[in-house]
């Protein structure tokens, strides 16, 4: 009975951390608009790209002329913060 009880926990704690993949993933529509930003700012693609709570979206380990940048915009798609390593 505790295997069958610690399997449907496992399964049910996977199923929620799906769930939250999804939350975070960037609209096909908004991913083209979040290109475009960082094209202006010289970056290629970063490594990840995250919408967050309020309509900033994340972009990680972006490519560009003054190195690899975290860049965050806000839902305009202006930056409105950078972090180089």
């Amino acid at each position: 009975m505790r295997i069958f009880a610690l399997a449907l926990v496992l399964a049910l704690g996977g199923t929620v951390a799906f769930a939250a993949d999804d939350d975070d993933k960037v609209p096909d529509a908004d991913m083209t608009k979040l290109k475009a930003a960082l094209a202006e700012l010289g970056c290629t693609d970063g490594e990840g790209f995250k919408k967050e709570a309020e309509g900033i979206y994340e972009v990680d380990d972006a490519k560009c002329k003054m190195g690899t940048v975290d860049i965050k915009l806000d839902k305009d798609f202006k930056v409105i913060l950078t972090s180089r390593y």
